[in-house]
């Protein structure tokens, strides 16, 4: 008996070693990045709170005419599209077996998983009433047929496919072994899940927007949104793989397994090739549904350079830089495409959630201060914890323990 209760000691001890450990920061304090992001935390929590107490008023510039705004057009909109990289790389990977990109695997579905989770937080912040948000979950007012039923279902059945998919690096973090074996054998299934659930959530957001016809302007109003969403999500995803990644490389340098540091560029190469692809799919069905809809007088108004801007700067261009990129073996070529991509597709969200939304309605909605603020705090957040985890567990390195020289 005493035995035991030693036992248990020394294990309620040595837990407690661990997390006193790992709870403590690593690396210095007073980086840039820190000095930059911590003040902005800070004050989005105050102005959080100041949400909550008094209401989406308090903070907020939305109205009657626009009862979505940033938080919605950026944080879930554009962040969910951001995310997509996760189902394809696990898809790439564990289905069509792909092993050149096994390396990324795991910081990309890190990636998406905190991308929605936290986006996910900032939607409860956009509600007027937070405590309603069960009612499109249960059908409540919504209906089973509603369109806000099924994206609210796959978003929440996402997460939980992505939390399971990382799970094996946290049982391995945990020296879990039998855990990590258990999860490990879930990981084919949980991924095809996971991607069945993905394709449908990217789509159902763009098939959030099919009744909004006589709102969305015409360049942007189409019955192929759920197509047009889902397809941009593609090289939405493989261009924040390659931007995080690229900045991954330089700021975990130690993390990374050596071999691993030679193979990165060869990854990139692949990811843009499948980003070109895709991005030659997406312009094809724009321009079918452009010639299909008889759209060319709206092409000398101001809403007409504006779509312009976004499809031919935004699009086309970036398009064109990862095929040459790709054809010559040219990485600067490549970050540059993905970084106008990101633009492009922030633009393209907005654009259909904000800024072409009611055009012609003499109501305007700008964003305000506070929740812009808001917005940053929210990506900071995501990166905090994500550096947090990087910097913890086997999500760059194979193994668990001491960091490659």
């Amino acid at each position: 008996m005493m035995a035991s209760t030693t036992q248990s000691l020394e294990r309620q001890r040595s837990l407690w070693e661990f997390l006193r450990e790992e709870l403590r920061p690593k690396g210095p304090l007073l980086t840039p990045f820190n000095i930059i992001s911590i003040p902005v935390i800070l004050v989005g929590l105050v102005l959080v709170v100041i949400r909550f107490a008094r209401g989406l008023g308090s903070v907020t510039n939305l109205n009657q005419a626009y009862p979505w705004g940033l938080w919605i057009g950026f944080d879930v909109m554009t962040g969910v599209a951001f995310a997509g990289g996760a189902y394809i790389i696990t898809f790439t990977v564990h289905v069509l077996h792909a092993e050149k990109y096994h390396p990324i695997v795991r910081a990309t579905v890190l990636n998406g998983f905190l991308s929605y989770l936290f986006y996910a937080g900032a939607l409860t912040l956009d509600l007027g009433r937070p405590w309603h948000i069960i009612n499109p979950i249960i059908g409540n007012k919504f209906g089973y047929n509603s369109i806000l039923f099924l994206v609210a279902w796959h978003f929440l059945l996402y997460m939980a496919s992505e939390f399971l998919e990382f799970s094996p690096v946290v049982a391995e973090w945990l020296n879990l072994e039998a855990a990590r074996r258990f999860l490990n054998r879930m990981t084919l299934g949980v991924v095809i899940f996971g991607v069945t659930l993905s394709s449908l959530h990217q789509s159902g957001l763009g098939a959030l927007f099919l009744f909004s016809k006589p709102k969305l302007h015409p360049l942007w109003y189409t019955e192929f949104l759920p197509v047009l969403f889902l397809v941009s999500s593609i090289f939405a995803g493989i261009s924040m793989i390659i931007f995080e990644g690229t900045i991954s490389h330089r700021v975990f340098a130690d993390q990374i397994d050596p071999e691993h540091h030679h193979t990165f560029e060869d990854i990139v190469f692949g990811l843009a090739k499948g980003a070109a692809v895709s991005m030659y799919v997406y312009l094809f069905v724009k321009f079918v549904i452009f010639v299909h809809g008889q759209h060319w007088d709206y092409l000398g108004t101001k809403w007409g350079a504006w779509f312009l801007v976004e499809v031919l700067i935004f699009t086309l261009v970036p398009c064109a830089l990862f095929t040459h990129g790709h054809r010559e073996r040219r990485m600067g070529l490549i970050r540059w495409a993905a970084v106008m991509t990101l633009v492009g597709i922030i633009l393209n969200r907005l654009n259909v959630s904000m800024i072409a939304f009611n055009w012609n309605n003499p109501a305007t909605y700008v964003p305000s201060i506070p929740e812009i603020w808001i917005t940053f705090m929210v990506v900071f957040c995501e990166i905090w914890v994500f550096r947090w985890v990087v910097l913890r567990m086997p999500v760059l390195r194979e193994k668990p323990g001491p960091r490659p020289a």
